[in-house]
This record gives C-alpha cells, structure tokens and sequence, in this order.
C-alpha cells in the first residue's frame, strides 16, 4: 500500500456464506478525502453519513470502514442509527472521533446489518491493520464479485517515489453515474484539498462513470480517495492525475469485465463530436443496449444494432459521416455499409469471448462520427441467460 497507509479485513458473520466481509481502510494523520457518490434519490443512510462528513471537513476523515452483505439502503431509521453506532464504536478503537470515520455498505436493499456481529469483531479488524493488509480489505468488500479488484502503480516524480494504490467491488447493478459499486483509491503524497477534489470529480467521469453492466443504478455507490504524504509540488499534479485516471480506469474495467454472467469486456471509442459529452454519450448508450450487448454474447457482428443505439443518443450527427468498426473489421464507411467478412467477424469476437481474463478478452467498437475533436471511451460486457439466472435468485 501507499506509504503510511494500513488495511484489514475479517469475518464478521455478516454473509451467510462465512466468507470475510467487513474491512478497514486507515489513513494517516494530515490526509485529505474526497469522494462521489450515488446519484440516486434513495440514498443509503451511510451515503448520507459519508457526504455530510466530508463537506464538514474533508481534512479531517481518517478512516473508512466497509461491511458487505447488507446495503442497510431503505431500512428506515435503523439504517442511520446502525451507521452512527458502527462509526463511534470504531473511532473508540482507533482513538479517533466518530466524524472522523466514514462508512459504505454493500449488498441487498433493504437489510440492515447485523450491528452486534459488527461491532463484535471491530476489535480483531482493529489488531489486523496492516500495511500489507490491502489483498484481505479488497476481498471483504466483495459481493457477487468472481474475483478480487486491485491495483498499484508507482512512479518516479524529480527523484521522489509516489505511490497510488486502489481496490474495488461491484459486478451488477452498474451504470454510469455510479452504480452498484464502491472503490477506494490511496496516494501517499499530500494534494491541497480543493486540487484533489476536482481532481477526483475528473477522474471518475473518465473511469466509474464510463461503465455499464445492466443500466440499473443503485444506493450506495461510493468513490473515496485519499492524498496524504509529502505536498506535491503543482508541476507534477498532471502526471498524478494521469496515475489517478490509469488506476481508476483499470478498476471501472474490472467491474465491467466482471459483470454478473459476462464473459467479455466490451469496449466503444466515439471520436469526431463537438465535445467530449456528445462522444460519451454516444459510447454509453451503445454500451447499455441489451440488443447490443446479446448480439456480441451471440457472436453476431450485428452492426445494425449498434448505429441503432448511436441513433437514440440524443446527439446530433450526419450519416454519411458516421463510420464503424468491429475489431479490425470496418463495416460502415461515410454511411454505406461496407463489404466484410462476417464469419472472421464473429470468429473476432468469439476469440475475445473465450480469452483469457485481463489478456484478450476485449470486444473493441470503434465510431467516428464527424470531424470535430470530441472524443470519448466506455466500457461494458456481454449480456448472458446467466445474468438473469444471478438475479432472479439473488435474494431465494
């Protein structure tokens, strides 16, 4: 982990599978947080929690505390007082103020947490913090999640060593303007607070907010980050925002490619609008569509659906001077369908289907749709039976 950084994480018989599911992420004293957060009208009590105490004073929070299972979302009064009560527990642990701990939750709507089991085991996650600590934290946060989400990058600024490192959760209920997903990502170097936070904002519309699985949203979408360390002098707040978009995107990829039933990462590239919106707007919607996203779990370069789905962006563009690709087939030229090899085509994406994980398993759609600058990424997954299989028994 970044330096001065701890984390830990246990079981705390939150998950009727016994799997680990409570974690701790600890920052040392001087970090400052920022965060986003759920878009959604139906806010989880600890969202509310972790926005109030960060607008007080996002100098001040220490420490994030995560249970999965519960989202303790629409669970009436309960869902505030448990969260309060988890933070204050946890702040006479770690000798700090309740203020100074946020807390997200992650899992079924509408159940609160079993807060005796919780606080029951704040003493033994306390004793585990670790600055090795991050691989058990990222696997507690897990829910129906097949694999773990971590990353670490470090670089070299005029001789001085800084480190980002991030972890992550979330397989469904993911659409952009956050979703069913909570990231935390940690820096040892000290960014004055109102830098780091528009920093942060940037950072999760290229990354958190440029991924789809289903088109659902969800309560408790959460994105924290922390800056503490030595300040960082200003020349160098590109290069670590550079560090910050490539951690982040990595983990957004990760929980697309993860995507509940998925067997492929889907990736759309919108160049040639009159802004960046317009291309992600584009790119989001072709992402989202289920006629989209079943046709390449078919292996089907069924193209009519994708310039179908650019079609009801809402961004204006001419046709003939849309062009496409699937892969490094072009079927669409200046608006005239192209002659191509279907059967590669799908042969393409079948390869990419069955590729291995984090090596050749991403479906590239590429558009230009004018001649403007405007450009812009997203990414999504296949849509399989077994993603209605997942949720139709989610909860049975």
């Amino acid at each position: 982990m970044p330096t001065g950084f701890k984390a830990s994480g246990v079981k705390a018989g939150l998950k009727v599978s016994g799997k680990s599911d409570l974690a701790l992420l600890l920052a040392p004293d001087g970090a400052v947080c920022a965060g986003t957060f759920t878009q959604s009208l139906l806010r989880a009590s600890c969202v509310d929690l972790c926005i109030s105490r960060l607008n007080s004073d996002p100098q001040r929070i220490r420490a994030v505390l995560v249970n999965s299972g519960q989202a303790n979302a629409c669970t009436g009064q309960r869902g505030m007082s448990d969260s309060l009560l988890a933070t204050k527990a946890l702040a006479e642990r770690l000798g700090l103020f309740a203020d100074q701990i946020l807390i997200c939750s992650t899992g079924v709507i509408g159940e609160p947490i079993p807060i005796d089991n919780l606080i029951s085991h704040l003493d033994l996650l306390s004793k585990r913090l670790s600055d090795k600590g991050g691989d058990a934290a990222a696997h507690a946060i897990l829910t129906t999640d097949l694999v773990e989400k971590q990353i670490a990058y470090e670089a070299y600024l005029d001789g001085r060593r800084v480190r980002i490192g991030g972890m992550a959760k979330g397989s469904g209920m993911i659409h952009p303007n956050m979703a069913t997903m909570l990231a935390f990502i940690t820096c040892d170097a000290y960014i004055p607070v109102d830098l780091w936070s528009g920093m942060i904002k940037r950072v999760a519309e290229r990354s958190f907010n440029s991924i789809t699985v289903d088109g659902d949203t969800s309560t408790n979408d959460s994105f924290l980050a922390f800056a503490a360390g030595e300040p960082l002098p200003h020349k160098h707040l590109d290069a670590l925002e550079v560090g910050m978009t490539l951690t982040s995107q990595y983990l957004a990829k990760s929980i697309a490619r993860d995507g509940e039933g998925s067997n492929c990462l889907l990736e759309v590239q919108v160049t040639g609008t009159d802004r960046d919106e317009s291309a992600k707007e584009i790119a989001r919607t072709i992402c989202s569509s289920s006629l989209v996203k079943t046709a390449i779990h078919g292996c089907d370069p069924n193209w009519g659906r994708i310039i179908a789905a650019a079609g009801r962006a809402g961004v204006n563009f001419l046709l003939d001077e849309f062009s496409l690709w699937i892969g490094p087939y072009q079927v669409m030229k200046e608006g005239h369908p192209m002659e191509f090899d279907q059967q590669a085509a799908s042969r393409y994406i079948f390869q990419r289907m069955n590729g291995a994980y984090l090596v050749d398993d991403c479906v590239s759609i590429r558009l230009v749709v004018g001649h403007d600058i405007g450009s812009a990424v997203a990414w999504g997954c296949d849509l399989s039976d077994q993603y209605v299989r997942i949720n139709a028994d989610y909860t049975t």
